[in-house]
């Protein structure tokens, strides 16, 4: 049917139904429900569909997005999927976990103009799950099938989204990851009430019927030599992600009872999903009965709060030195995080962990901060307050600091790679290659720890330049390739 667009005059936002706070402090379930299509039709004619769609300029995959709220709010909905489909591997997990308060929904034309964003993230959720549900998600099929096979380190967003879009060319694509399942960070690092694990799966799932192969624990430079990699493949593509936790740099910080973030996620997810974790199923990782306290004020930190909650912890406090609107991560995620009895601790920073004399965590001492003139980053840089120190009691303390890279080159027994001063691998910015010729790296070991769509981003850019880098190296007679070696 045809629907007339420009509906924000009559219509206000919403979002869809999402269960009441106390439900789900009990409960990892995803919290939103989907739209029924009556709403997802009539929140998509909201859409004033812009000359200049800020929506599409600021989503890192440049997704068509009023197009396909346009189709959306007349019925069209398989038209709708396959235009969001064709810009984003992964549109219904970028739906749940993107930050689109400072994507594409902040960016809105009536979000600026106090008339509220349209929706984006829940329709585009919407789409492709229906999607799923009509059978309309298939794997890829290549028209003509190439006999030069890439090898992609690491089996992350990044990693999938290049195994699909080089699969779609036809290359004979594999999939190296040191876990035990594929997905990385939307398997061990998100808990499941932002996104289902059965929601992964099934993209997983995809990428084996589209013939891709798929190796699970290895361990490239101990199972599997780089050397022998590069031997083995036309090119290869490094997505290993960042995993290297930055430290806590307090007196007591070795306490027993301190963890790291993806410690602690990683063994909440592990038994969500079946596994038998001895460190979660002792209570050494598992938050129930404890007072505990998170240092951190990104999305990886409000992962723990909202996690310690629903494990049934006696309290859950989040210790932040900056305020509530300096906060990297999503604001949706503080304010959920505030509804399930989180509470934050503004501009205060941790000066030391104490313990007993088993060495057994009891709390944080911490310290007020004022808010001063900006850093180098442009934000106001935290300063201490002169004799405001303060004890919060603590069972278990979590640190959510962020994410370093991994010496790369040394686990790999490669020291040709070339890293930057900041640790990640050097690249050519055009083509994404590293210093060593046909091997390519994309996502957060490039640019830092960063989001999953832009890791989806730059999959789908390295999967473009290596098909040019085969294409041209195809074109070159064996003397030119002679001198270029």
């Amino acid at each position: 049917m045809t629907r007339n667009m420009l509906q924000f005059v009559t219509l206000g936002a919403e979002t869809p139904v999402k269960c009441d706070a106390e439900s789900r402090r009990k409960d990892f379930g995803e919290i939103y429900a989907n739209f029924p299509q009556p709403k997802a039709e009539a929140q998509s004619s909201r859409c004033e569909q812009c000359g200049i769609p800020f929506c599409q300029v600021h989503c890192p995959v440049q997704n068509n997005i009023p197009d396909w709220l346009k189709m959306v709010a007349e019925g069209r909905l398989e038209e709708a999927y396959a235009l969001s489909s064709a810009t984003n591997n992964m549109p219904e997990v970028c739906g749940r976990i993107c930050p689109q308060d400072r994507l594409c929904e902040g960016s809105c034309v009536l979000e600026q103009s106090d008339h509220g964003s349209v929706t984006i993230g829940s329709i585009e959720k919407y789409i492709t799950d229906t999607a799923w549900e009509r059978g309309w998600v298939k794997p890829v099929q290549p028209a003509v099938e190439r006999s030069e096979s890439i090898g992609i380190v690491g089996g992350g967003p990044g990693g999938m989204a290049a195994a699909e879009e080089l699969r779609k060319l036809g290359y004979q694509v594999e999939i190296y990851d040191r876990y035990d399942r594929i997905g990385g960070l939307l398997i061990y690092g998100i808990p499941n009430f932002k996104l289902d694990k059965a929601v992964v799966n099934r993209r997983v799932d995809l990428l084996e019927r589209a013939k891709i192969k798929l190796h699970r624990n290895v361990e490239i430079g101990k199972t599997v030599s780089f050397a022998d990699l590069r031997r083995k493949h036309a090119a290869v593509l490094i997505a290993t992600g960042v995993y290297k936790a930055r430290e806590l740099t307090v007196p007591g910080v070795g306490a027993t009872g301190v963890f790291k973030a993806m410690t602690y996620l990683t063994a909440s997810n592990r038994s969500g999903l079946g596994d038998k974790v001895a460190d979660f199923d002792d209570g050494t990782l598992n938050a129930a009965g404890k007072n505990v306290v998170v240092i951190g004020g990104g999305d990886t930190a409000m992962d723990c709060v909202r996690t310690a909650v629903r494990q049934g912890a006696k309290s859950v406090k989040c210790l932040y030195r900056r305020d509530r609107e300096n906060m990297p991560g999503s604001q949706r995620e503080v304010a959920n995080a505030i509804e399930e009895g989180v509470e934050f601790l503004w501009q205060s920073a941790p000066e030391a962990v104490l313990h007993d004399t088993d060495t057994n965590v009891t709390g944080v001492r911490a310290v007020r901060m004022r808010l001063g003139t900006p850093d180098a980053s442009g934000r106001a840089k935290p300063e201490e307050l002169e004799n405001s120190q303060f004890v919060v009691p603590a069972d278990m303390v979590i640190e959510a600091l962020g994410f370093d890279p991994e010496d790369v080159p040394t686990m790999f027994g490669e020291p040709a790679l070339g890293v930057t001063r900041w640790g990640t691998l050097k690249t050519d910015y055009r083509t994404l290659q590293t210093t060593m010729d046909g091997v390519f790296a994309a996502g957060d070991i490039v640019r830092g720890a960063s989001l999953v769509v832009w890791a989806i981003r730059d999959g789908r850019d390295a999967a473009a330049n290596i098909h040019a880098y085969i294409e041209a190296k195809a074109s070159k007679t064996p003397d030119q390739l002679k001198k270029a070696s």
